[in-house]
């Protein structure tokens, strides 16, 4: 069995999402032990009642569930009093929309057990979208070489003790995964073989502003914290993958490569918490 580390979970108006997540978190295999920390933060909904429902499920396991409520929607300050509450060891942090494999933490956990700094990840699985043009993005975005190769840890990622060190207070910038993923070296980043799911967001518009912020959330990377680019690893969108996936769904492509160019020409929105699901 393993003694997990804490898990984060930065959640900003999801009572209907923050239920599944937990359940899946809870129903974990050789975890001896846990402590989850939601951070509810800026909501006008059941968020926090929802996730104090879990509290005597994560009781009977053995593991610990705790919620904390912000006034304010803010992804850098929630992971902030998300760390605050967690305890020693490695931080498993995750968003409320995440489903993950009952192996995983697990795996995350073994992983992680060195004296040396690592981030690790699970294998990114994009469950199917409800709306038309959701799915045709997320055909090609199953594919692109970002998602395919390496550790992109969205949605989820853990550090080690030694390895969250290495920074103090998340700043109040939009791209946290990034700051945090390139705070490591490629061959610092360990993935493990098991899924986890983390899903698109439905319709034309929410993709248009989610990419958006994606764009804003690289730019800002870059221009406040250049040093950090010497460990980017993303690969290149290869021109022979570009036109065989346009042979073969046309459709999907057009989609993809529609909203990119879109969101080229667009502001992102600030550091405030913006999911748009």
């Amino acid at each position: 069995m393993t003694d997990a580390a804490s898990i984060i979970i930065p959640a900003s108006n999801e009572a209907a999402l923050i239920g599944p997540c937990l359940e899946a978190l809870l129903a974990s295999q050789g975890v001896a032990a846990a402590r989850i920390v939601v951070v509810a933060n800026g909501c006008t909904d059941a968020t926090a009642e929802t996730a104090r429902a879990y509290a005597p499920a994560a009781r009977k396991r053995g593991w610990e569930l705790l919620v904390e409520e912000l006034a304010r929607g803010h992804k850098p300050g929630a992971l902030n009093a998300g760390d605050a509450r967690a305890g020693p060891g490695a931080r498993i942090y995750l968003d409320a929309d995440v489903i993950v494999h009952a192996e995983l933490i697990r795996a995350l956990c073994d992983l992680l057990a060195t004296d040396t700094p690592r981030y690790a990840s699970g294998i990114v699985r994009i469950p199917e979208p409800a709306s038309r043009i959701s799915r045709a993005y997320a055909r090609i975005y199953r594919q692109v070489p970002f998602l395919t190769t390496g550790v992109p840890g969205c949605g989820l990622f853990a550090v080690n003790a030694p390895g969250r060190a290495r920074w103090g207070a998340f700043p109040d910038i939009i791209a946290d995964d990034t700051f945090v993923r390139l705070h490591f070296r490629p061959e610092e980043r360990a993935l493990a073989p098991i899924a986890y799911e983390w899903p698109v967001v439905e319709g034309w518009a929410a993709l248009l502003r989610v990419r958006r912020r994606q764009n804003a959330g690289v730019r800002e990377i870059a221009a406040k914290y250049p040093e950090l680019l010497a460990n980017d690893d993303k690969p290149p969108f290869p021109k022979t993958l570009a036109l065989k996936l346009a042979l073969t769904d046309p459709a999907g492509f057009a989609t993809y490569a529609a909203i990119g160019l879109l969101a080229r020409g667009g502001r992102g929105a600030g550091a405030g918490w913006s999911r748009g699901r």
